[in-house]
C-alpha cells in the first residue's frame, strides 16, 4: 500500500521536525526498506542541530561505531553556538525567570520595552537574542524550552512578521510535545492572523492556509473533538478552494472526517460534488468509496473499495493511530470508518430498493449472513432504520418514508441562512477591496 502513501506530498508543507513522526510511523509499518527510511532521516537532520541523533542513525545505518569527522565538527559548532546564544539572551532569560519582575509587565508592549530598557538595561538586542536562542533550542530538539521562550518573545515583539514566525514555531513545538489542547489554541490563533493579514500576494495567503491545514492534521486526529473541527476548517470556502487548487490529497482526510462523523452535515452533499469534480486530480480508495456510493451507485465497487480503505487507514500516519488495550492493539478510527461505511452503503441501497434480500445485502456490506442480520436488527432497535425483517423470506422490507409539506419546506430552507451569510461576506470583501485600491 505504499502507492497510497502521502508522505512525499505532505513533507514539503511541513516543518522538517514534523516529518520525523511520519517517518517513524512508516518505519514501524515497514512500508519501505529500513535503510531507505534511515537515509531519509539523515537527510532531514542535516539542516537541524540534532547532531547526536544524526550520529545514532548513522551508526544504525552503516552498522559502525565510527561517525564522519564532519559530524564531529558540526557538533562542536552547535555546542559553541548554543553557549554564545545563551550568554546573549541571559539578561532577558534571568528577568523572565524572576516572577516578581514579570509582574511588572503590562499588555502595552511599548511600555514593556521602555520599562525593560530603563530598569533592567534590556533592549532590542537582548529581545532578538531571545528569539535566536529559542529558534536554536527548537533546532536542537528541545521543544519545551523553545515553546516557553517563543511565547515570551511574542509578548515583547513589535515586529508582526517575526511574531508570526514565532507563532509557527510555538505551534510546531506544541505538536511535537503532543500538547493537543494548547496546540489547538495556537492553531486557531494562527488561522485568525492568516485570514486577516494583508499578504504581499494572494498566493502567499493560499500557501499559508495550505501549511496550516497540513499542520492541523496532527491535532485534529488526536484531539477529542478534532474530527468535527477538521470539517469546520477544511470545508470553509477559502480553505476548500486552496485544497482544490494546490493540495487535493487533503481530500482524503476531509472525506474520512465526514464518514466517521456521527452528525451528518448539510455540507456533505456539496462535498460529494467536490469529490466528483476532483477525481481527475486526486483519488484514493477513500474518495473512490464515496464516489461509488453517492455518484455511481456502484455497490459492488464500494464493497471492494471498503477493503482497500482499511489498508489505507492502517498505513496512514494520521489515520492509523494505534491504541494499546491489554495484550493487543486496535485502530479505533479503522473500526469507526468501517461501521459507518457499511451504514452509508446500506442507507443508499435502501433508498433505491423497498425489499432487499438479506443474502444480497450481506454481500454488499462485506459481512456473512448472520453478521448482517444482527447488524440490521441493531440498527432497527436503535431507531436508525425504519424497516422490518421478514424471517420467512429472508428479506428486509423498508417502510415508506414520505416527508410532509412542512418537513419539505424546512429541508429546502435550512441552509438558506448560511448561504445568505456567505453571499453578504463576499460582497463586503469585494467592497473593501474596491475601497483600498
Amino acid at each position: 500500500m505504499a502507492e497510497y502513501d502521502l508522505t512525499p506530498r505532505m513533507a514539503p508543507n511541513l516543518d522538517r521536525h514534523l516529518v520525523f513522526p511520519l517517518l517513524e510511523f512508516l518505519q514501524e509499518r515497514q512500508l519501505y526498506d529500513d535503510d531507505h527510511i534511515l537515509k531519509a532521516k539523515i537527510d532531514l537532520l542535516n539542516n537541524t542541530n540534532m547532531v547526536d541523533y544524526a550520529m545514532d542513525i548513522h551508526k544504525s545505518l552503516y552498522h559502525t561505531e565510527d561517525v564522519p569527522n564532519d559530524m564531529v565538527d558540526r557538533r562542536a559548532e552547535v555546542v559553541a553556538r548554543l553557549k554564545s546564544l545563551e550568554e546573549a539572551a541571559a539578561p532577558l532569560v534571568a528577568f523572565l525567570q524572576n516572577e516578581a519582575a514579570v509582574q511588572e509587565l503590562r499588555a502595552d508592549k511599548q511600555y514593556n520595552l521602555q520599562m525593560l530598557n530603563d530598569r533592567y538595561q534590556i533592549g532590542p538586542a537582548q529581545i532578538e537574542a531571545l528569539y535566536q536562542y529559542a529558534k536554536f533550542q527548537f533546532e536542537c530538539g528541545n521543544y519545551s524550552g523553545a515553546a516557553d521562550y517563543l511565547y515570551q518573545y511574542r509578548a515583547l515583539c513589535t515586529n508582526s512578521e517575526r511574531s508570526l514566525s514565532a507563532l509557527w514555531g510555538k505551534l510546531a513545538a506544541e505538536i511535537l510535545m503532543q500538547n493537543w489542547d494548547i496546540a489547538l489554541e495556537e492553531l486557531n490563533r494562527l488561522k485568525e492572523i492568516i485570514d486577516s493579514k494583508n499578504f504581499a500576494s494572494p498566493l502567499n495567503q493560499v500557501q499559508s492556509r495550505i501549511w496550516l491545514m497540513h499542520w492541523s492534521l496532527f491535532i485534529f486526529f488526536n484531539h477529542d473533538n478534532g474530527r468535527t473541527q477538521i470539517i469546520d476548517l477544511f470545508n470553509q470556502d477559502k480553505y476548500l478552494n486552496a485544497i482544490q487548487t494546490s493540495a487535493p490529497h487533503l481530500l482524503r482526510y476531509l472525506a474520512t472526517a465526514f464518514i466517521v462523523n456521527k452528525r451528518r452535515r448539510p455540507q456533505f452533499k456539496d462535498f460529494i460534488k467536490v469529490i466528483q469534480q476532483e477525481q481527475h486530480s486526486y483519488k484514493d480508495p477513500i474518495t473512490e468509496f464515496l464516489a461509488c456510493v453517492y455518484v455511481n451507485y456502484d455497490f459492488d465497487g464500494a464493497q471492494k473499495k471498503m477493503r482497500e480503505c482499511e489498508e489505507v487507514i492502517l498505513n496512514d500516519p494520521f489515520l492509523g493511530k494505534r491504541v494499546e488495550e491489554s495484550n493487543f492493539s486496535t485502530v479505533p478510527l479503522r473500526d469507526e470508518f468501517l461501521e459507518n461505511a457499511r451504514l452509508f452503503i446500506f442507507e443508499t441501497y435502501c433508498r433505491i430498493h423497498q425489499r432487499i434480500d438479506m443474502g444480497v445485502l450481506a454481500e454488499k456490506l462485506n459481512l456473512n449472513y448472520e453478521e448482517a442480520e444482527r447488524w440490521i436488527v441493531n440498527l432497527i432497535r436503535s431507531s436508525k432504520l425504519d424497516a422490518k425483517i421478514d424471517s420467512e423470506t429472508g428479506a428486509v422490507i423498508m417502510e415508506p418514508n414520505h416527508l410532509n409539506v412542512y418537513e419539505q419546506l424546512i429541508d429546502h430552507t435550512k441552509a438558506l441562512n448560511g448561504r445568505t451569510y456567505k453571499l453578504v461576506s463576499q460582497l463586503l470583501e469585494h467592497a473593501q477591496a474596491q475601497t483600498t485600491r
